[in-house]
């Protein structure tokens, strides 16, 4: 299964494409390791970001989107651009997305830990959140078994 890992944060969707193939994690290069739009309010810029998205996923042949899930209100509320982006990336044409809460990744990081130091991955630092989201789904509920 490939799943593309997503954190949306400010302007930018930062990706982290995972493939777990007969019991292995594999993290595929990814031409790309952020999406980005300068105009939140350019429609133009919002059918540019999504088509550039639906393209991508279709080149590495994506089987599910995951994204980190943000807090509509409160202290850690995601801003008004990373919803317009969440919203764009579900509506991508032939593509199953998944919302993730923070604390559902933390819940299966305590149960399946990552079996490699984040480090090692040779994923940036900025990656981190978008990785450990798509390998706790790849891990939930036996995902990887499948």
């Amino acid at each position: 299964m490939k799943v593309c890992g997503v954190e949306l944060k400010g302007n930018d969707a930062v990706i982290t494409l995972l493939n777990f193939e007969f019991g292995l994690f594999d993290l595929p290069d990814c031409r790309v390791r952020k999406l980005s739009i300068n105009d939140a309010d350019s429609v133009e810029q919002l059918r540019d970001f999504q088509f550039t998205f639906a393209k991508l996923m279709q080149d590495y042949k994506i089987d599910r989107v995951v994204i980190r899930k943000r807090a509509h209100k409160g202290k850690f509320a995601g801003g008004a651009v990373g919803f317009k982006l969440e919203a764009a990336i579900q509506l991508v044409e032939g593509v199953q997305v998944d919302l993730m809460s923070p604390t559902d990744v933390k819940d299966q990081l305590k149960h399946t830990p990552l079996p490699v130091n984040f480090k090692g991955t040779g994923l940036k630092q900025f990656q981190e959140n978008a990785f450990t989201t798509g390998y706790a789904y790849l891990c939930r509920n036996d995902k990887a078994a499948e």
